[in-house]
Formats: C-alpha cells, sequence, structure tokens
C-alpha cells in the first residue's frame, strides 16, 4: 500500500510547492511537464512525491507533448495536471483546444512570467490572461483561477480538480511568479474530500459516449473499462463519431460553452473588501491584488472610501458582480501587470457607466502601494 498521500499540518512553502501538495491532496496520480521558470519548483516536487503515493512523473520533450500526455492519461482513468509559465503555455493551446472538444477533465498550472517572447524568466508578470481565454482556436468557454497566496495555490489546485470533474472541461490555475516563490504558512487538512469521476450508469451495449446529461456533461467511460469510447478532436455526434455537419457542430460547439457557464453562478468566487460603503472600487487579482490592500488602507487615512472585489475565477468573468459594482461607485481602477487586458473586461461588463483607471506596467516587478493609490486617487476625482 501507498504511504497516506496528504501532508496533513500546518507548513511553510512557496506556491509551487502548495499547489503540488494541492493536486496530490485533490486525487492527482499522474503529472507530465518540461521544465521552465517560474514552475519548475512544481515539476521537481511531484517527481518525488507522485511515486512515494502510488502516482506517475514524467518529463516530457516539450509543453506539446505534456499536454497531449495529460490528456491520454485522463481518458485511462488518472486525475492528470500540467504545469508551465508563458512560453509553454502557448505550445499547450493546440492540445487544450483538444481536451475541450473531447471533454477531457485535467488541471493545466500557468506560473506567470514576464512576457512574451523568453521575456523575463525569473520575474513576474500576469499576461497570459486573455491566452487563458482565447488562446485556442474556436469558441469555447474555460474556467480560470488565480490565487493571491501560497494557501489559495494549494486550496485552488484542489478546487481546480472538483471543477475539472463536474464538468469534464480542462480547469485553469493562472498564478504567477511571486505567489508561486513566495513562502508562507500553508495549512493541509486532514482530509479531502475527493471529486469523484462521473460513471456510466448503464451496461456497455448501452452506453452512447456524449449522450449528455440533463446538465449537459456526458458520463465519462475510460479505455479499458470494456466499454467502447471514440475520441477525436473532430466534430462528432452523441456516438463520438465524425459528423461533418453544421447542424452537429453548432449543436456540439452551443453545448460545450453552456455546460460551463449555465452554472457558474455556483462556482465564480471573488473577494469583496471595504465595498459595502465604497465610493471608489479597485479591481485586481493575483499579486497585484495583494498590493492593493495596502493602498486601499492609505486611501481610507486620507478620505478616500476605497473598497476591492479581487477576482478569484478570472473566467468566466464575473460581468454582474462588476456591472453592479458600476451602479454603486464613481470610478474603477483595474490593477494588473500587464498593459491592461482584464480591465477590458471591466469596461465591457460596465458598459462605460464609470471612468476606468489602467494601474499596469508589462511585468517584471510588482506594483508599489503608491502607485495604486495615485490610481485611486485619479478615479476619485470623476464625478
Amino acid at each position: 500500500m501507498p504511504p497516506k498521500a496528504t501532508l496533513s499540518g500546518i507548513h511553510f512553502m512557496n506556491g509551487d510547492e502548495a499547489i503540488a501538495e494541492g493536486a496530490i491532496a485533490a486525487g492527482c496520480r499522474f503529472f507530465a511537464a518540461y521544465p521552465i521558470t517560474p514552475q519548475s519548483e512544481i515539476a521537481e516536487r511531484l517527481s518525488w512525491r507522485l511515486p512515494r503515493v502510488g502516482g506517475a512523473f514524467i518529463q516530457m520533450e516539450d509543453e506539446l507533448g505534456a499536454m497531449a500526455a495529460v490528456v491520454g492519461a485522463a481518458w485511462g482513468g488518472a486525475k492528470a495536471m500540467t504545469a508551465t509559465s508563458g512560453p509553454g503555455f502557448s505550445l499547450m493551446m493546440e492540445n487544450l483546444g483538444l481536451a475541450i472538444m473531447t471533454e477531457t477533465p485535467c488541471v493545466v498550472v500557468d506560473v506567470q512570467r514576464g512576457a512574451p517572447s523568453t521575456g523575463l524568466p525569473t520575474a513576474v508578470g500576469q499576461g497570459d490572461m486573455m491566452q487563458a481565454r482565447w488562446g485556442s482556436h474556436g469558441h469555447y468557454e474555460i474556467i480560470a483561477l488565480v490565487p493571491a497566496s501560497p494557501q489559495e495555490a494549494f486550496d485552488l489546485t484542489v478546487r481546480a480538480f472538483a471543477l475539472s470533474e463536474r464538468f469534464r472541461v480542462p480547469v485553469l490555475l493562472m498564478t504567477d511568479e511571486v505567489v508561486g516563490h513566495m513562502y508562507e504558512r500553508v495549512e493541509i487538512p486532514g482530509e479531502v474530500p475527493l471529486a469523484p469521476r462521473r460513471r456510466p450508469q448503464v451496461p456497455p451495449e448501452e452506453f452512447i459516449p456524449y449522450q449528455p446529461d440533463p446538465d449537459l456533461v456526458p458520463p465519462m467511460a475510460c479505455a479499458g473499462e470494456g466499454y467502447r469510447v471514440h475520441v477525436t478532436g473532430l466534430t462528432h455526434d452523441e456516438r463520438g463519431y465524425p459528423d461533418m455537419s453544421a447542424e452537429a457542430h453548432d449543436r456540439l460547439v452551443r453545448r460545450l460553452a453552456e455546460k460551463v457557464l449555465r452554472y457558474r453562478e455556483e462556482y465564480t468566487l471573488y473577494e469583496e473588501v471595504g465595498l459595502d460603503d465604497a465610493e471608489v472600487a479597485v479591481v485586481s487579482y493575483g499579486i497585484s491584488a495583494r498590493v492593493a490592500y495596502g493602498a486601499l488602507a492609505q486611501a481610507r487615512q486620507q478620505g478616500i472610501k476605497a473598497g476591492m472585489l479581487r477576482l478569484i475565477t478570472a473566467w468566466p468573468f464575473p460581468d454582474e458582480r462588476v456591472r453592479a459594482l458600476a451602479d454603486q461607485v464613481r470610478g474603477i481602477a483595474v490593477v494588473e501587470l500587464n498593459l491592461g487586458q482584464m480591465s477590458r473586461e471591466v469596461e465591457r461588463a460596465t458598459r462605460g457607466k464609470v471612468p476606468l483607471a489602467g494601474v499596469s506596467h508589462a511585468g517584471g516587478r510588482i506594483h508599489t502601494p503608491e502607485e495604486v493609490l495615485a490610481g485611486i486617487k485619479e478615479v476619485a476625482r470623476c464625478r
């Protein structure tokens, strides 16, 4: 028998290590990746932890192969994960689309760094947020979570696996270099409820691989269980066989999108800080939101009623909450380590109701509280 998987108790670890432990606690037993800064600590930890709990680690020749291996492992019955950073995330996009089309549950971690191209391998960035949403081709919906601490890195990795099984969809964990490398207290519970994989409830001769349940998610029969499965990235009918008609394509793609969107209010997470009486709001996520806490305190000290909406679920974007926020405040400052990606979503959701200030730069360092405070003051002057 393999040893107890979960390292329960209180630990001092960085965000990358917390992600690795969160994956193991969630039941992940297969990890494939290629080394890349700043995610390599995830791979390093899982390379020795997984074999000790009955799992498998494999270093692939590149990130394209790593994503393909994860898809294959999931269809073999394993809970599977990969991790990378910007350049590798780009290479994974083709097979991310394959996972979406084949409804393959898995988790993909992107520890973001300064970009584009090789950029700043060892420095922070948040420039992959739009790639997370639209990086693969075609129209689809994706779930992406953004931790702001090592504790959340653990917790949201567990949640990512649960959501991937619930909706049979790849779930992205969009962390960043600073959260990945910062050391903080991480509490790991003694037991983590394991999200079950939805299995067929009919005998093999009656099983239709892509016939959805009422919630639009079909049960999943894995290879080797006696069920007939046909897995293809082509547009397919409910049997899994290719169907090249426009009608079949529209029906399939609409279901793939709707199964994620229909229940988004059940799983969308965000944190509200001081919004009850706020006249000015900050919208931020990840390490940028950590900096914004201090700026909010400074603003309050100077008589500016400022609050923050911290995005934890970045995709699907919480349109309704942001739209309601625009009805309350007279301006919104969006704080992020790119030149304006999620700020466009805030602008879209608010429909021009309030002025926006982008507190942004291209990465390489985190914001200072004074920079965030300047953005708060800019929108505070708006009437």
